[in-house]
C-alpha cells in the first residue's frame, strides 16, 4: 500500500509543478526561473507544515498519508534537480550574478518557508 501511496502522490505532484511552473513563468516571463523557485518554496512550506501537523498526529507520521503527502506528492512537486540544471546552465552561459541570486532566493525562501510552515502548522521553531 505504501508504494501505491508514493505512485499517487508523485502523478499528483508533477503534474501540480507543471502547472504551477508553467503558470508562474507565464505570468512574470522565463528569463529568470521564478516558476521553479515558487514551486520549490510553496513546497517546502507544504512540507513544513505536514510534519508540524504529524507530530500531533501518529497516523499522519507513520502510515499511508505520509507517504502520499510527503513522499510522493511533495517529493515530485519540489525540485532540485530542475533548480541545480538552471543554476549550472547559468553559469555555463557567463551569467553568474543569475546564477548566484537563484541560488540565494533558493536557500532563503526554501529555509523560510519551511519555518513558517512548522510554524503555521503548530510545529515547534527551529530550535524544537
Amino acid at each position: 500500500m505504501d508504494l501505491v501511496g508514493v505512485m499517487i502522490g508523485s502523478a499528483l505532484g508533477g503534474m501540480a509543478r507543471l502547472w504551477l511552473a508553467g503558470r508562474v513563468g507565464r505570468i512574470v516571463g522565463e528569463r529568470f526561473p521564478w516558476g521553479t523557485l515558487a514551486v520549490n518554496v510553496s513546497g517546502t512550506f507544504a512540507l513544513g507544515m505536514l510534519a508540524a501537523t504529524a507530530t500531533r498526529h501518529a497516523w499522519l507520521a507513520d502510515g499511508f498519508a505520509w507517504r502520499l503527502a510527503a513522499t510522493g506528492f511533495l517529493g515530485s512537486y519540489t525540485t532540485v534537480s530542475a533548480f541545480s540544471l538552471q543554476c549550472l546552465l547559468m553559469l555555463r552561459g557567463g551569467e553568474r550574478s543569475r546564477a548566484l541570486l537563484l541560488a540565494a532566493l533558493s536557500l532563503a525562501g526554501c529555509v523560510g518557508a519551511g519555518l513558517l510552515g512548522l510554524l503555521a502548522g503548530g510545529g515547534a521553531g527551529a530550535g524544537g
